[in-house]
């Protein structure tokens, strides 16, 4: 996404998503429920909390999206956002199904968000039960407001996707490989992966847009990207670690912060804000 011709525009988007179909129920879980048990308690409480922090998230995006369909600018807009919403409802599918078969705790999928959000830090909710609520509520309120469109996308397609989870995904899925664990959670995360690309494919295409059109709307950008990078970056510590110095999923914390930083940075670069001006 370095120069702005690369960025594809909703209808292109939409095309690829209907050559890029699969299901949770197609992903093969039979590896990992033979591995689980056998795992080491550490890898599994490891597991447990990147479970954890995915579960809630999904739940928090698929539930808190339906007002950025309603801001549509065009039909082709409208029709490739409606297939965001499918993909996070699909990919919380996912993960309730890998607790149900894998983990052997088959319950609704309110009761594992319930449990999840037990392990997480308050930076978490932070996010996605404020900051995303809150961000969600004002374009519902008002879907003409293009000032609460860009907060609303910002919030959700830059932060949450683009540096949340573009920067979990790297360490989980390289962590993962590298020790040879759960080969079918794996699969389906990737896929995972591959849909949100997508997704931040449009946030970036989409603030472009706004900003080049009325260059005010880059504050509304920066206000929310400075008041979101604190958090984020509590977010991204494990519930064990304390302070900056800490190592998680074979990484160290700062090397963790500093490719969530850079994600971010070259995003804003597209989008026409240059991090040093935040």
């Amino acid at each position: 996404m370095r120069h702005a011709r690369e960025l594809h525009p909703p209808q292109a988007l939409y095309r690829k998503w209907e050559e890029a179909q699969w299901s949770p129920w197609d992903i093969d879980l039979a590896p990992d429920l033979d591995q689980w048990p056998e795992m080491a308690a550490g890898d599994r409480s490891r597991v447990l909390w990147a479970l954890a922090s995915l579960m809630v998230a999904e739940e928090r995006i698929t539930t808190k999206f339906a007002g950025l369909v309603l801001a549509h600018g065009s039909e082709e807009e409208a029709t490739f956002l409606a297939t965001q919403q499918v993909d996070e409802a699909r990919h919380m599918q996912f993960y309730a199904r890998f607790q149900d078969e894998v983990i052997a705790d088959p319950r609704a999928i309110a009761a594992h968000i319930d449990r999840s959000r037990a392990q997480l830090s308050p930076a978490f909710s932070k996010i996605f039960d404020e900051a995303l609520v809150d961000a969600h509520a004002r374009l519902v309120a008002d879907p003409q407001d293009a000032a609460a469109k860009v907060r609303f996308v910002t919030t959700y397609h830059l932060v949450i996707e683009g540096t949340l989870g573009l920067t979990a995904f790297n360490f989980i899925s390289r962590y993962f490989e590298g020790e040879d664990l759960l080969p079918g959670f794996l699969a389906g995360y990737s896929r995972i992966h591959q849909d949100e690309h997508r997704h931040i494919g449009y946030g970036v295409w989409f603030l472009r847009q706004a900003v080049a059109s009325d260059p005010h709307l880059a504050d509304d950008v920066r206000d929310v990207v400075r008041g979101l990078l604190p958090v984020v970056a509590e977010s991204l510590t494990p519930p064990d670690r304390d302070g900056a110095d800490w190592e998680a999923l074979g990484a160290t914390g700062e090397e963790i912060r500093e490719f969530a930083l850079g994600g971010l940075s070259r995003r804003l670069s597209v989008v026409g804000i240059p991090i040093d001006s935040l």
